[in-house]
This record gives C-alpha cells, sequence and structure tokens, in this order.
C-alpha cells in the first residue's frame, strides 16, 4: 500500500476454497458450512482518495459480468459508509475500484473488496478500530468478508464468517479458469445440495474427514459439495475440471458454487501451458498466498 497525504492504494487478492462442506440448513435459514480457505495472488485494486464533497463517490473499472447495481449496494460503498458511522466521520471520499477478480465464479471478490475497502479507509483517515470490532463490521457486509481482513489458510465454520488459522502449505501455483458463458446462481445452488435440516443428534462421518483434512500437513484431499449438482447442471464446468487435470493439475475443483474452476499445478511452467487449452474463457495464473505475504502485499503499492 502507497499512501500520500491524501491518497491510499490497496490490493484485494482472490480466495479459493480448498475444501466446503454444507453439513446442513440452520433455524435462522443460513446453511451450516465448513470450508478451508486459500488467498490467491489474484487480485483487484482499490484507491481512495479524501474528497472535496460530503459523501462517497465510486467508480468501478474492469467491470464485466458485473451487475448494473446502484453503488450504494456495492460491498465497496457500503464497508465505507459503515466505518464513517461507526467514526462519526463526514468527509467526502473518492474511490476507484479496478476489477481483475471474475464476478460471480466463487473467488470472494466482492467480500474481498469491502475488506481492502475498510483497511483503506482507515490509512486514509489515520483512525483505529480494534480488530474484533472491524471483523463484526465484515461480517455484517458478507459472511466471507472476515476472512480477507486475515487471508492465508484459514478454516471457516458456521456461515463462514466465524475464523480460525490452519497451518500455512507451501506456495503453489493455481490455474483458475472462469467461462464467461455460464453463471452459477448461488441460492440456487444451496437449494441443489438438498442439505438437510441441522439436528444436535450424532456427527456426521464427513464432519471427522474434514477435521483430519484441517489438520494434514500435505492440504490434499480437494473436496466441495457444491460439486455434484452444479456439474449435473453446467456440463461445461466438469469438461474445464477434466482438461485442467489432463493438462497437468494435480488436483482440480469447482471455486465456491461456481462458475470458475481452479487447479493446482506442480510447476508455473506447466501452469501457463495449460491455459492455452481455454481460449474461450478467462485465465488466471496466480499463486497461494501465505498469511504473512498476504497482510504485507495489502500494504504494498499497486
Amino acid at each position: 500500500m502507497s499512501t500520500s497525504a491524501r491518497e491510499v492504494r490497496i490490493a484485494a487478492f482472490a480466495k479459493i476454497n480448498l475444501r466446503l462442506d454444507v453439513l446442513g440448513k440452520r433455524a435462522d435459514g443460513y446453511h451450516e458450512l465448513r470450508t478451508i480457505f486459500q488467498t490467491v495472488s489474484l487480485h483487484d485494486d482499490l484507491r481512495l482518495r479524501a474528497g472535496g464533497k460530503r459523501g462517497i463517490a465510486l467508480n468501478i473499472r474492469g467491470n464485466e459480468g458485473l451487475s448494473r447495481e446502484p453503488v450504494e449496494r456495492n460491498l465497496v460503498y457500503r464497508a465505507v459508509a459503515a466505518l464513517q458511522k461507526e467514526l462519526k466521520l463526514r468527509g467526502g471520499v473518492e474511490i476507484e475500484l479496478h476489477k481483475r477478480i471474475p464476478s460471480g465464479g466463487g473467488l470472494g471478490g466482492g467480500s474481498s473488496d469491502a475488506a481492502a475497502a475498510l483497511v483503506g479507509y482507515l490509512r486514509l483517515t489515520g483512525r483505529r478500530v480494534p480488530l474484533e470490532r472491524l471483523v463484526e463490521l465484515g461480517a455484517g457486509l458478507g459472511a466471507d468478508v472476515p476472512f480477507f481482513l486475515l487471508g492465508g489458510r484459514a478454516l471457516g465454520v458456521g456461515k463462514g464468517d466465524e475464523i480460525y488459522p490452519l497451518p500455512e502449505l507451501p506456495r503453489r501455483t493455481v490455474v483458475i479458469v472462469a467461462p464467461r458463458d455460464v453463471r452459477v446462481p448461488t441460492v440456487e445452488a444451496y437449494k441443489w445440495v438438498g442439505a438437510p435440516a441441522l439436528t444436535k443428534t450424532g456427527i456426521p462421518p464427513k464432519l471427522w474427514r474434514f477435521c483430519a483434512l484441517s489438520w494434514s500437513a500435505q492440504g490434499s484431499g480437494l473436496g466441495n459439495d457444491f460439486e455434484g449438482p452444479v456439474f449435473r447442471r453446467y456440463p461445461r464446468l466438469e469438461k474445464i475440471k477434466k482438461g485442467l487435470l489432463r493438462d497437468g493439475a494435480a488436483e482440480a475443483l469447482l471455486a465456491g458454487s461456481g462458475s470458475a474452476v481452479f487447479g493446482i499445478f506442480p510447476s508455473p511452467a506447466k501452469a501457463r501451458r495449460a491455459v492455452c487449452g481455454f481460449p474461450n474463457d478467462q485465465t488466471f495464473v496466480c499463486e497461494t498466498l501465505s498469511r504473512e505475504r498476504y497482510l504485507r502485499l495489502m500494504k504494498r503499492p499497486v
């Protein structure tokens, strides 16, 4: 991150879910999740500047695939508005968001943008908010936002907003393929999973498997409960996964509820060759980020 007297630049990194288990439907209507988050180097860029007028002016560039909703509903706008209310600040701020993370791909771009906006606005104003309160504000914006305040490899439970650090894995090369012609509706995807109502009796066997994977030093055993039902309705996504495995990925998985698919590759060279097999899709070669590196890169000029 770079700061002048009146400007802050900050990166907002994407994530992949190395594991995503939907345990059941909660009484509050949400789903109980167990997931392993991992930040990757693909990122959006935010620039925040103190403005002369009151209010928030947000400009979004590179927003292919974004819904044309009012800017007031964008998570970046809402994040800064929440902090202004928290800190009782009324000065103007101009924000430019440059999108690179594909929207609707299950990569957490919107939530990451919100977390970066929270951190960036605090630096712009020179104010502080205790981390626990910042996490609480983030959770009010979206279930994934708390994770992006911390980064690295982490366990998410509850709605995914309860975050615990996990041992870091060696750096891995990741290829992300985001098809331009497929958009998976998240609400419908949860219905397709058909998770039962949660009960207090018994613990599903897959919960024990999930615990074992969380402690694994190798980090193998990718899994996603959305894959089966989503692939049945969007067979092209399954073809992308098979293509990544055919082209040298050690493992591959649907990202979140989709529509992006990612593969873990043994080398950057193999990863770069693999993207040639997807000429009609958005493709990105990136790498996993440890928690320490993630927080350091957020402070570096973008």
